[in-house]
């Protein structure tokens, strides 16, 4: 029987009706995990059904995939970089740990952007992450495998993190549901930091329902993470279908001002975007557009380059071949650590440390480090002024289709169009806000998302509002290869 378009749900009832055993889910997508090899979405396959259960819960027997930045006693942890090529850890991420006592059961180690640093899936020591739904596109990154790996129908849901859109980005490419929770609300212990002030872990699954099972069990506070926040003691799952009735919104009009681009896909976008909002208004939605100063969304982009790359640099110092990483020869200690970095990291990986360090040397720190806080700063407090009068912001989560694999995709190079469209979802990570990406439409078999962002601690009602859009969209459960989408 084929279980892809199956939820957790309909999985669980499944279980406990002794319609199919948790092991022959496990083999299921064991399998398909195999069969996609080629797609390069994992880094580790797990072959041997392990299952530990402290309790019954909704995903108790229901497999999953965790990204490779994790880590995983016993379990080869790379983070998709030949610096960790063979690093197996010794201790169990929370999220790990809570998966494993809620019964869930790994399929395998997701494949990311070298140490989560990358949009694009396609920096990987493993290589190119392919998107399901054609192998020409990428996925986008830097959770490329999770995302690719519920697209394609292999899991149910899976773990990913996320600092500047790193869940949000690939769930549009994918035509899945991505899930950046507030900053905190789920414990980063074992996550290999990447920018600790931006980083979030969240996760992907095929609907909202699922999204809001799988947070109920792995958020909470952990005294290992001095950064988690207290329980809100709240079931997003109960609260998942309450009225939405009066709930304000707002999009920025300087993002969705269809007469400033060019290409007739974005143009396509913004309009299925704005006929999506008609049918929320007429759902009980309120719907407003907003302006912010061109000028703060077009800093965006570059403060959470100067932020992320400085705050990389200083987590990853220990990636030298002595306390961590393949160790490389040389005459002395000096040498030692140039070859291990030198060889253990990507061009891509090189120039961000190199830009991380200067942008940290004392004479720069004033004007490039400091002086981004400030505009972070800035961008936080406009959209925190809106969200006293609005519940939630809601834009396109990309300007079109997942983009052809080329050579200046894989680079990272900047596209000259580029606009505030490919990068609004890092305000999300500035200020710690919940966002959630859910499929709006379909074009040509390719699916775009749109996206949601609430006020802090608000995860529960940005779950409740996303249920609702999905309602009125009527997309979810979809995998790569359907045909009617």
């Amino acid at each position: 029987m084929d279980y892809k378009h199956k939820s957790i749900k309909e999985l669980k009832e499944m279980l406990d009706k002794n319609e199919v055993t948790s092991e022959e889910l496990f083999k299921e997508a064991n399998t398909l995990a195999h069969s996609t090899e080629e797609g390069n979405y994992f880094v580790t396959i797990i072959d041997k059904y392990r299952k530990r259960a402290k309790e019954d819960t909704l995903i108790n027997g229901i497999p999953y995939a965790l990204k490779d930045n994790f880590s995983t006693s016993g379990i080869l942890t790379t983070a998709s970089s030949n610096i960790l090529k063979d690093y197996v850890p010794v201790y169990d991420a929370t999220v790990y740990k809570r998966l494993k006592d809620a019964g869930a059961v790994l399929v395998g180690k997701t494949t990311l952007d070298e140490l989560a640093m990358g949009g694009t899936g396609t920096t990987a020591h493993t290589g190119i992450v392919f998107n399901p739904h054609d192998k020409k596109r990428l996925i986008g990154g830097s959770s490329a495998g999770s995302a690719a790996a519920v697209a394609a129908g292999i899991i149910p849901f899976a773990i990913g993190s996320d600092t500047g859109d790193s869940i949000r980005k690939p769930a549009s490419f994918g035509g899945v549901v991505g899930f950046k929770p507030t900053y905190g609300r789920i414990s980063r212990y074992g996550l290999f930091a990447f920018a600790s002030s931006l980083d979030h872990v969240g996760l992907f699954s095929r609907n909202v329902e699922d999204t809001a099972i799988v947070t109920d069990i792995i958020k909470g506070n952990d005294p290992k993470d001095m950064t988690s926040l207290k329980d809100d003691n709240l079931c997003y799952l109960e609260h998942i279908h309450d009225s939405i009735k009066g709930r304000k919104l707002f999009y920025i009009k300087e993002i969705v001002d269809e007469e400033i681009y060019q290409d007739e896909d974005i143009k396509k976008t913004i309009r299925t975007f704005k006929e999506l909002m008609e049918k929320l208004k007429k759902e009980g939605f309120l719907i407003e557009e907003a302006s912010i100063d061109e000028k703060l969304l077009k800093a965006i982009y570059p403060v959470y380059m100067t932020i992320s790359c400085a705050e990389a640099t200083s987590n990853n110092a220990n990636l030298t071949g002595i306390q961590f990483g393949s160790r490389k020869d040389g005459k002395d200690i000096n040498e030692v650590m140039f070859n291990a970095r030198t060889l253990g990291f990507s061009e891509l990986i090189k120039r961000r440390f190199v830009l991380g360090s200067y942008i940290l040397q004392k004479e720069n720190q004033e004007k490039l480090f400091l002086n981004s806080l400030r505009v972070r700063r800035l961008i936080v407090d406009k959209i925190n002024e809106l969200f006293k009068e609005f519940d939630g912001m809601i834009l396109p989560a990309s300007g079109s289709v997942a983009p052809l694999i080329t050579d200046d995709v894989k680079s990272e190079k900047l596209d000259p169009k580029a606009t505030v469209l490919e990068n609004h979802m890092a305000i999300a990570n500035f200020g710690g806000f919940p966002s959630i990406t859910l499929p709006m439409y379909y074009h040509n078999g390719l699916p775009v998302g749109v996206n949601l962002t609430g006020r802090v601690r608000e995860d529960s009602l940005v779950l409740n509002m996303a249920q609702k859009i999905e309602d009125v969209i009527g997309i979810k459960n979809k995998v790569a290869g359907d045909d009617d989408v």
